[in-house]
């Protein structure tokens, strides 16, 4: 594919009651820009028997950005904070050195019907001079993000900055995220819009790229400096993300991204003796794998 670097295809994971789909890491491609991990949950349902209760599990080196398409969840996490999230919104929380967090199905959609759940989960790794600051939590609502309109598209500035705007997600490197609906064909201006790497995710629909064509369920990852044209097809949803790559490599095992594997190993061995932060009142507990 000329001029752009990498196709990859949602791969099924379970995690759970759920099945969800990694789109990142990659063998080919651990990282695009600052994101390290991408997991596509749903479109699923929500109904007895099948609700979702991640219960007590850690988290250093990263920032975790939740985006809803459909449903609702509810955050809690080891700083005290009890978080409602609905679609369009953002949750925000930054582990830095360390925090616990759960991710639950609000009380009132256990009451027998059957709701959707449609959404991502998003771990955004922290430049290497913001691995150990203090756990932060932010929520931002829909409203309060930068919307605006393109001819036949219309844009969310989800995270960072792009096209002259500025997300108030607090995020902590240079990066973008940005959801992209179209009601007609539309030709995507990248160049001098965005910096860095991109992944481009097709949530719906389809789009053509340098003369090929990828559908829903893919994620397409390029270097803005060598972007082609990019044509989004009518009725389709994307969600651009990336920025410029760190210097230094990251590594992950479960749900910990550091720029060294000793810092890894010291939180596994505290996360396995139970002495981490943890949330008042909970008592579950995700054991390390």
């Amino acid at each position: 594919m000329s001029n752009t670097d990498l196709v990859i295809p949602e791969r099924s994971r379970d995690i759970g009651d759920f099945l969800v789909g990694r789109l990142l890491p990659f063998r080919k491609k651990r990282m695009v820009g600052p994101f390290v991990f991408i997991d596509h949950m749903g479109p699923s349902e929500i109904k007895p028997g099948h609700y979702m209760d991640i219960g007590q599990h850690p988290h250093i080196g990263l920032s975790t950005l939740t985006f809803l398409l459909e449903g609702e969840m509810i955050h809690e996490d080891s700083l005290g904070t009890k978080q409602l999230i609905a679609p369009g919104s953002v949750n925000w929380m930054t582990a830095g050195r360390g925090v616990t967090h759960t991710e639950r199905t609000p009380p009132e959609m256990r009451d027998g019907n059957t709701y959707p759940i449609h959404g991502y989960q998003i771990w955004v790794a922290l430049p290497k001079d913001k691995e150990f600051m203090e756990p932060q939590f932010h929520h931002i609502d829909a409203k309060d993000l930068p919307h605006w309109q393109d001819q036949g598209a219309s844009f969310t500035l989800v995270a960072g900055k792009g096209y002259d705007k500025s997300s108030p997600v607090p995020v902590h490197s240079d990066l973008f995220m940005i959801d992209i609906k179209t009601s007609e064909d539309y030709e995507l201006e990248i160049v001098g819009h965005l910096e860095g790497e991109i992944g481009i995710c097709i949530v719906t629909g389809e789009v053509n790229a340098c003369d090929n064509v990828v559908g829903k369920d893919n994620l397409l990852v390029s270097k803005i400096d060598d972007q082609c044209a990019l044509r989004i097809k009518k009725d389709s949803h994307i969600i651009l993300f990336g920025g410029p790559a760190f210097p230094e490599e990251r590594f992950i095992e479960w749900n910990y991204v550091a720029s060294d594997k000793a810092t890894i190993e010291a939180a596994k061995a505290k996360w396995k003796s139970k002495d981490w932060p943890m949330i008042k009142g909970d008592d579950s507990y995700i054991p390390w794998p």
